[in-house]
């Protein structure tokens, strides 16, 4: 396997074209595994993402290349982009892994694979958006057009950069609207390389900008501005109020949030033991548990529990902890050092709490910001570990006895991204499933995501939702056109037909056309008005002695 990726792209991406900040100051982006700078990072702020708005608004003028674009060709450019990151893929799963710090072979196989298939998804929808006729009462034709919402903000996070990016960018721009998108300060590196990659593709100049900087700034800066028609979030529930706080004292923007989670995976005594500890120790350690739908309290049915805890335990102490460019480890790094103490201090609560520390609660290894593999036994509903989102290696086993008690303790909390069931009883699953308020349930699974399905959360874990044809709606308008209905009837002479003395005939705008005398050539059209575009039929007659 090679090594480290080398960084290619640091600037602000704008009209097509790289350039520095407007105050000239960098940020510096770090390798999570060794805690030092991998290089410096343009820091955008106000007046770059003002400099960003211009561009995508010039971008979306009426009768721009983009606008005037056919919907099939946006397609062809979103195809094209996706057959880049293809081209691609492995310089991106390492400069994914450099960046973030997640293992090689995740970045490789899930985070870039996935990417591609969110544009290719898109890419095919592109040219299937259409509104619908309505039969209103009346002489009137009435029909919807699904039209682009302009101007797109879009903040994506540190935990799955390329995915996030296309989750956001693959819809939008199918839809026919123009972006201005600040990655995480933590981890801007493939997202500028994809903008590179979008120029690459033909994205004329505008539709795609990239501003990275930080939340306060850039990120603030995009929630508030007056000339931004909308905005879309991922990340913490605390940075997605701060953003609807925005959007109300500007511009009523509409805002699309996917937000934090504390997920319940209920685990059953009918279930496949050896398969439901595997199910739920992926659900939580995944991507170093930083996860926003991370199966984050398990719930086991009390005849099981003890067997589950014991089952789980082993299966954390043999998690393979380390360099994430190493093809057997399995976790690497948390992303930085303030990520790094939070998830520590939670592991102290639980401690103090009274939880039971089964396995690891420290830190592994004196360089980078990596954290033992942890398991709590003992979590009651009231810890800290039980109720606020950790977002790291840390799982905490719960213990329930009847259906009707993990529902009301399932949907006991702030959150609603996801949850899962673990039973061989189909009516169970169904009832869990159906009972639980969040917005995505698998079911003897964890984890599995399309782009073809919906993602997104109740509560506090945001709103709208993203992916799949409900992913659509969220970047696009829907206008209705109501038009008086009427009736253009022509009628067309060939010249030659005609005595050289006669006059033209008339068009009468309404009617059957004139009778003419017998053996004269014809040629008829009725035009309907009421149609997106005027159609024309013209029909030949000979009329006979």
């Amino acid at each position: 396997m090679a090594g480290p990726a080398e960084v290619k792209y640091t600037k602000i991406f704008i009209n097509n074209e790289w350039r520095d900040s407007v105050s000239g100051k960098t940020f510096p982006t770090t390798n999570p595994c060794t805690g030092d700078v991998i290089c410096q990072v343009a820091e955008g702020d106000k007046a770059d993402v003002n400099i960003a708005v211009k561009a995508a608004q010039d971008a979306f003028k009426l009768n721009s290349p983009w606008r005037t674009m056919d919907a099939s060709d946006r397609g062809r450019l979103l195809g094209k982009l996706a057959d880049l990151i293809e081209r691609d893929h492995e310089y991106l799963a390492h400069l994914e892994t450099l960046d973030n710090g997640k293992p090689y072979k995740d970045s490789f196989n899930a985070d870039v694979a996935l990417t591609i298939k969110c544009y290719r998804y898109y890419a095919g929808w592109s040219d299937k958006i259409h509104g619908k006729t309505i039969p209103i009462d009346g002489d009137h034709f009435c029909y919807t057009r699904h039209e682009p919402i302009g101007v797109v903000g879009q903040i994506i996070p540190w935990n799955f950069p390329l995915l996030m990016q296309a989750w956001k960018l693959g819809p939008a721009l199918c839809c026919g609207n123009v972006v201005v998108m600040k990655p995480a300060e933590q981890t801007p590196l493939t997202a500028l390389y994809v903008a590179s990659l979008a120029k690459e593709a033909g994205f004329p100049p505008g539709v795609l900008n990239v501003v990275p900087g930080y939340g306060p700034t850039a990120g603030a800066a995009i929630s508030e501005h007056m000339d931004i028609a909308k905005v879309a979030f991922t990340g913490s529930t605390e940075v997605g109020h701060l953003i609807m706080q925005a959007a109300g004292r500007s511009n009523l923007k509409n805002v699309t949030l996917e937000l934090g989670g504390k997920s319940p995976n209920i685990v059953f005594a009918d279930c496949n033991l050896d398969e439901a500890v595997e199910t739920a120790h992926f659900a939580l350690f995944f991507n170093q548990g930083q996860c926003c739908c991370a199966g984050s309290r398990t719930f086991v049915e009390e005849s099981i529990y003890d067997e589950f805890v014991k089952r789980s335990v082993e299966r954390a102490k043999k998690r393979k902890v380390g360099d994430p460019l190493a093809g057997d480890v399995e976790q690497g790094p948390q992303v930085d050092q303030e990520q790094f103490s939070k998830i520590m201090d939670l592991i102290e609560s639980g401690k103090k709490d009274g939880a039971k520390l089964e396995c690891g609660g420290d830190r592994h290894g004196d360089k980078g910001f990596f954290i033992q593999p942890t398991v709590f036994s003992g979590v009651t509903d009231e810890m800290r570990i039980a109720k606020e989102e950790i977002f790291g290696p840390v799982q905490q086993i719960m213990k329930f006895k009847t259906i009707e008690e993990v529902i009301e303790r399932a949907n006991r909390t702030i959150y609603g991204l996801a949850a899962a069931v673990h039973t061989t009883d189909i009516n169970k699953a169904i009832q869990l499933a159906h009972a639980v308020r969040a917005g995505t349930v698998w079911v003897n699974t964890y984890d599995v995501f399309s782009c073809m399905a919906p993602f997104g959360g109740y509560q506090m874990s945001g709103s709208g939702r993203e992916l799949g044809e409900y992913g659509l709606q969220q970047y696009s308008e829907v206008k209705s056109v109501r038009q008086l209905q009427f009736e253009l009837s022509l009628v067309f002479f060939p010249y030659s037909s005609l005595p050289s003395h006669s006059p033209l005939p008339s068009f009468p705008f309404a009617g059957p056309p004139p009778t003419y005398p017998p053996g004269t050539l014809m040629h008829t059209a009725s035009i309907f008005c009421g149609s997106f575009s005027l159609s024309l039929s013209l029909s030949l007659s000979l009329s006979l002695s």
